[in-house]
């Protein structure tokens, strides 16, 4: 019996230890089966995670971000404990007793699962599973996922410390709102810093990786308030925090800034615009867009941000000026439907909705308003971010006066008497507060609209190349495309200047008469006649008036006696174009370029003929802190210098490449003076410095410019419709972008200074009259005097006129006499004709296309 006995408990042994061992086997068959072709976990040693690009202005503020998860990674060394503790408290209570894995943890979701019949899935994933998962694995809830996790973990934990595999943990996972790691979310959710965190509040935050979508901490407060004081309870039984401080904590309401309890760390930053948008779209090209939006980039840009803001203001002004000039309303954004208009609530629930621009200041900031009354003469708006008033804020008849509402038709409707006559019930619509000029006291709302032309505008220091501002348009969250960088358009007489550099460098002087008469030119189009803007002929004119006066006749025959090849050649050098046609009508700015190459162009004109690369930054470090670009490469030779004498700077030395000659430099630089004090600028642009410039109209002034520089800045701007169409009589470059770079040009001025344009080396003054070239005694004075520069070793050949070799058309006019008391030249033919002491130019223009 007792055999027997012995003989049935050896076998029931037998057995479970043969069950046993065939499970063992069985589950370590399962393992080694998963473990076949694992992803390596030795990567995360080298751990680069997704992080945020910032950008900062000189003085070190914060200005834009870019990143597709928004991360700040934060080394484990520098999170706080508390926020480390509340995580595990929440996730993985055992995180630094288990070797990756937690077998208790395993088994009581394996049988909750039974339990319930696979209803109910706990993770039962340590923080090392979730490294794991997050980073090798996909998210999937399968059992062949998690055998994977669990060997990785395993692995992992051989491979790395508890803190490096944290620090994986606390900057990867998700914790929603487009916050990635505990560093970004406590910006996102508080607007602090870690070490500034509360309990509550790191709390807080280790609740969101059970469910970042549902935890909302406005629609689903109540449920992450219960997960935020569940994770409290943990920490105060883990001897986190003290049962006195759970009380305190727990007690404390759930507060974000979703919720409005804190301010968004947004608004410490400037609304996105235009130069740090251009900033992206470089670097992007430069580096990859992935690597840009993931390589935590610090990038210092060259913007000056007081300047930024005059740009836009300066370009503003012009194109709202403009817009108003013509009378037509388009300012209708959108509607919305009658029956949101019934609370306030619901009105400003819908307005916040509307995608509109919220970025114009000009005089002050532009609101989104909708209108909840037309009455019978003014309109009741509610305006967006205002409080109402006491009886309403009200559009009266007389701010419509100036407006057409355009008709279904496209025609135009009478001019406006009453707010009806513009406006609808539900119209959304942008509006400003008018203040009084002498104490700013209100006085009423007004409509306001975005203008339908655009423009860009553009200015950077002429010796190093800092971009200080760029406006790509009248609102970037109207429209990001920039103006100043993509908009490919004809710079007209602006063009001008690289024909006369061309010229000047072939042997020509400010002082060479060029004969201004009528062309004819058989092109496969038809005969082309090119004409001045102002339909005359002047006769044999010197350069210097040429350009002042922007002749395009001049130009064309000045052009074809140089070749336009040489020109082509000369634009390709400065930069404005990649690969120039050379075709006569070229000459005349018929090639279409961008604003910012041709500002770049005028900037080798202002610092005397060395090559400058335009830039948007000064210097780019990665992750590390390593730099890995600066702009300036100029080398300063006493900077190692332990002292120097009082008031000695150090010396910068230029490493420029030449691209003009420098006295080249300087006489078209004089020429372009004239344009500002005498010529097509004369009456828009005025600064207490020395200034040159040129203007620049295209055919039926579908795109005006204007370019100019001072000693140290250059600027420039160009208008017009982004689909091409004249602007209307009246449209110059003197008159509407000689306003922008004069309102801009005073506050640089004043900022930065300016000075006389450097002389260079090697040359002499000679008097002219400007009028006919001819050389003037060494005491002579008056209005048409002039102190030409020339090369020393050359004298000017006086009395020669050079005609480009065009034949006169038979029915036109060699010149038109404009003014008496003329004087005798000798034109290159060997003939005489009079010359005017001064030709009246008419209707100040740039010239153009034509």
């Amino acid at each position: 019996m007792l055999r027997f006995i012995f003989s049935f408990f050896g076998a029931i042994f037998s057995l479970i230890t043969l069950s046993i061992f065939m499970v063992a086997l069985g589950v370590g068959g399962v393992f080694w089966m998963y473990a076949r072709d694992l992803p390596s976990h030795e990567a995360l040693a080298q751990y680069r995670p997704a992080t945020i690009s910032r950008i900062y202005s000189g003085e070190g503020a914060l200005i834009d971000e870019f990143a597709q998860e928004r991360r700040l990674f934060t080394p484990s060394d520098e999170i706080p404990d508390l926020i480390k503790q509340a995580f595990i408290s929440a996730e993985d209570k055992n995180f630094y007793q288990h070797k990756g894995y937690d077998p208790r943890g395993i088994a009581v979701a394996a049988f909750e699962a039974v339990r319930t019949r696979g209803k109910t899935v706990r993770g039962a994933s340590t923080i090392t599973q979730q490294v794991m998962k997050n980073f090798l694995l996909s998210g999937d809830r399968k059992i062949a996922r998690k055998i994977k996790e669990i060997v990785l973990a395993a692995r992992l934990e051989n491979t790395l410390d508890k803190e490096k595999i944290l620090e994986l943990y606390l900057n990867e996972i998700f914790l929603g709102q487009n916050s990635y790691g505990v560093t970004a979310a406590a910006q996102t959710y508080f607007n602090k810093t870690l070490g500034e965190l509360a309990p509550h509040e790191a709390a807080f935050l280790a609740s969101m990786p059970k469910a970042p979508s549902d935890f909302h901490p406005v629609r689903n407060k109540a449920r992450l308030r219960q997960r935020r004081d569940y994770v409290l309870r943990e920490m105060k039984e883990n001897g986190i925090i003290t049962p006195a401080v759970y009380e305190h904590e727990v007690a404390l309401p759930l507060r974000s800034v979703q919720n409005g309890d804190f301010q968004s760390f947004r608004t410490a930053l400037p609304p996105r615009d235009y130069f740090t948008d251009e900033i992206r779209r470089q670097l992007s090209e430069d580096f990859g867009e992935g690597e840009f939006f993931t390589g935590g980039f610090t990038v210092r840009a060259t913007v000056d941000r007081e300047m930024q803001v005059e740009a836009a203001r300066s370009l503003r002004e012009e194109l709202e000026k403009y817009d108003r000039g013509r009378g037509v309303w388009h300012g209708t954004l959108g509607q919305i439907p009658a029956d949101k208009l019934a609370t306030e609530e619901s009105w400003r629930a819908a307005l916040s909705e509307m995608k509109a621009p919220r970025d114009v200041t000009l005089s002050a900031p532009w609101h989104l308003a909708v209108v909840l009354e037309v009455g019978k003469n003014d309109a009741r708006i509610g305006i967006e971010g205002v409080d109402v008033a006491e009886g309403g804020d009200w559009i009266p008849a007389k701010d419509v006066l100036w407006a057409r509402k355009r008709l279904d038709d496209g025609k135009l409707a009478k001019k406006a008497r009453v707010a009806g006559d513009l406006l609808e019930l539900g119209d959304v619509v942008l509006v400003r507060r008018m203040v009084a000029d002498k104490d700013g006291a209100f006085i009423r709302w007004t409509l306001r609209q975005v203008p339908e032309v655009q423009g860009g505008f553009m200015a950077m220091d002429v010796n190093t190349g800092r971009v200080i501002a760029m406006q790509g348009g009248f609102s970037y969250q109207d429209t990001v495309f920039n103006r100043a960088t993509q908009a490919m358009r004809q710079p007209g007489s602006s063009f001008k200047p690289f024909v006369y550099a061309a010229a000047l460098d072939s042997g020509y002087t400010p002082a060479t008469i060029v004969v201004d008469a009528p062309i004819e030119i058989d092109t496969p189009q038809g005969l082309w006649r090119p004409r001045n803007s102002s339909n005359k002929f002047y006769g044999p004119t010197p350069m210097r008036t040429g350009i002042e006066m922007s002749r395009n006749l001049m130009t064309i025959r000045l052009a074809q006696e140089v070749g336009m090849p040489v020109v082509a050649s000369y634009a390709e050098r400065f930069g404005v174009y990649d690969e120039m046609g050379p075709y006569l009508a070229n000459s005349l700015g018929s090639e279409e370029t961008t604003l910012y190459r041709m500002v770049a162009a005028y900037a080798m004109f202002a610092n005397g003929g060395e090559r400058v690369e335009p830039t948007l930054v000064d210097r780019i470090q990665d992750r590390f802190g390593k730099t890995i670009y600066r702009h300036d490469k100029r080398a300063c030779a006493d900077c190692d210098v332990a002292t120097l004498p009082p008031g000695q700077p150090p010396r910068i030395l230029s490493n420029r490449t030449r691209v003009m000659n420098a006295i080249t430099a300087y006489q078209l630089t004089s020429m372009m003076r004239g344009v500002v004090e005498r010529g097509t600028a004369s009456g828009a642009v005025n600064l207490p410095v020395p200034t040159a410039g040129k203007t620049g109209t295209t055919n039926e002034a579908r795109d005006v410019w204007f370019i100019g520089f001072t000693s140290n800045i250059v600027a420039g701007c160009y208008i017009g419709y982004d689909r091409p169409r004249p602007l209307g009589r009246g449209a110059y470059g003197a008159s509407m972008c000689g306003p922008v770079f004069q309102s801009f040009m005073e506050k640089a001025v004043k900022k930065f200074g300016g000075g006389p344009f450097k002389v260079p080396p090697g040359g002499h003054f000679i008097k002219i009259d400007r009028y006919t070239g001819a050389r003037l005694p060494d005491d002579a004075s008056g209005q048409y005097v002039v102190a030409e520069y020339f090369r020393d070793g050359e004298e000017p050949i006086f009395g020669l006129a050079y005609d480009g070799g065009f034949a006169m058309g038979s029915n036109l006019p060699l010149f038109e006499e404009v003014s008496g008391g003329g004087r005798q030249v000798i034109t290159s033919g060997g003939g005489t004709v009079t010359v005017g002491p001064k030709a009246n130019f008419g209707t100040v223009s740039s010239g153009g296309l034509y």
